[in-house]
């Protein structure tokens, strides 16, 4: 139809759409204008589920360059966890409400969302692994956790940790060996800038840790693990 407006070859139309496509030019009556940035737009943020979302990308989460110049958001979880791997799209769809999650699977769950601003809202994007290069939060970031800390901490050991149970055992007076079990919360990351993220978090809120190894955090007094059950619990 096109062509015959014209008066011009159907392939010169067809090589008219794509030099309009490779200069990145928006699609004429598509209807949809381009989702405004927080960063670059000052567009309104949620920001407790960007919190949460920051944790997820921090441990299982990275970005990386589509087609068009647009950036893809990927979250990776263990696919036996149907209702967390719906909890993140979620979160992403409140992040970029124009959003549409979409689901990869194979050994990972994949969940992925494409925006051209990603990189503004992670400023921690870069090339290579995150353990192999500086991880620091922007101070509007902070200002985000600060106001939001219990959301970080959600995604960072939904995502790099877990609730498990442990156990010990003491010889009582009588010399009776008695085994005890107790709940414990565990993070583990390769990235030295991601552990103190999440240890400055847990002290924001007064939560007590350790360090049993140089790439793990623990929780194990009963007052932190009350405390974190009450926002982060299990993974399933």
């Amino acid at each position: 139809m096109n062509a015959q407006i014209h008066e011009v070859a159907i392939k010169t139309i067809r090589k008219w759409r794509r030099l309009y496509q490779r200069q990145g030019l928006p699609r004429l009556g598509s209807g949809y204008p381009p989702t405004p940035c927080p960063r670059c737009d000052a567009a309104v943020l949620d920001g407790s589920a960007y919190a949460h979302l920051l944790g997820w990308y921090l441990g299982d989460g990275h970005i990386a360059l589509g087609r068009r110049g647009v950036y893809v958001l990927s979250i990776s979880n263990d696919p036996k966890y149907p209702d967390l791997n719906q909890q993140i799209a979620a979160t992403m769809k409140l992040v970029k409400p124009t959003g549409s999650p979409c689901f990869r699977s194979g050994p990972a769950t994949r969940v992925e969302v494409r925006w051209k601003h990603w990189p503004c809202l992670f400023p921690q994007h870069g090339v290579g692994r995150k353990h192999l290069r500086k991880i620091e939060l922007e101070p509007w970031q902070r200002e985000i956790v600060a106001k939001h800390p219990e959301q970080l901490l959600r995604g960072l050991f939904h995502s790099d940790g877990c609730r498990v149970k442990n156990w010990t055992s003491r010889e009582l007076a009588s010399g009776e060996v008695k085994r005890y079990e107790y709940l414990r919360y565990v993070f583990a990351n390769e990235s030295e800038d991601i552990i103190r993220i999440l240890t400055e978090t847990l002290d924001l809120l007064a939560i007590p840790w350790r360090r049993p190894r140089w790439n793990m955090v623990a929780v194990s007094r009963k007052g932190g693990v009350e405390a974190l059950d009450r926002f982060v619990g299990p993974k399933g």
